[in-house]
């Protein structure tokens, strides 16, 4: 009888590790699982109903449209001189005023590049300043970010000029915003 149980239980550990993944060089006892041990499985919760996204609700209807707030991110803005506060200010204001006036284009390409100049300083020159690298290390990279301005400052002039009065507007406004 001795015999018949383990060469069931042989039976048992064979057809249990034919079935089971390949293991990595170790060698393990199979034992046979006991009936109380098998469990059925679980049956399955029905799953709760997506949450609905809320509805938003409108406001009533106002004479001017108010652009919509976005919402607070992280930012990094730079400080410029008091100068090009007011000339931003005009330029702004006298696109706004006369939205069709064939020059605003110009202008607010001259004011794009000038803001484009103070940024630039502020976030690279003046780091470097700051860390004391050097005559001729600040001059090479002014002279590389003056390349840099000019490149980006004649792309930027093509598409400014070449845009609507709705346009420009739009651009007026996230400059606004940036302020």
């Amino acid at each position: 009888m001795a015999t018949k149980v383990a060469s069931t239980a042989k039976s048992t550990a064979q057809k249990t590790a034919a079935n089971a993944p390949a293991k990595s060089g170790t060698k393990s006892a199979v034992k046979p699982a006991s009936k109380s041990a098998v469990k059925k499985p679980l049956a399955k919760k029905p799953a709760a109903a997506p949450a609905k996204p809320p509805v938003a609700v409108k406001a009533p209807a106002s004479k001017a449209p108010v652009a919509p707030k976005a919402p607070a991110e992280p930012s990094m803005r730079f400080y410029h001189s008091r100068a090009l506060r007011e000339k931003t200010h005009a330029v702004l204001e006298a696109l706004e005023a006369a939205p069709g006036h064939p020059r605003h284009g110009d202008a607010l390409a001259d004011l794009v590049t000038e803001l484009i100049e103070a940024g630039m300083d502020y976030y690279f020159m003046r780091a470097l300043k700051q860390a004391k690298v050097g005559f001729v290390t600040e001059q090479s990279a002014r002279m590389g970010m003056s390349g840099a301005v000019k490149l980006i400052s004649s792309v930027n002039r093509k598409f400014i000029v070449r845009m609507d009065k709705d346009q420009l507007l739009v651009v007026a406004q996230h400059i606004r915003e940036l302020g």
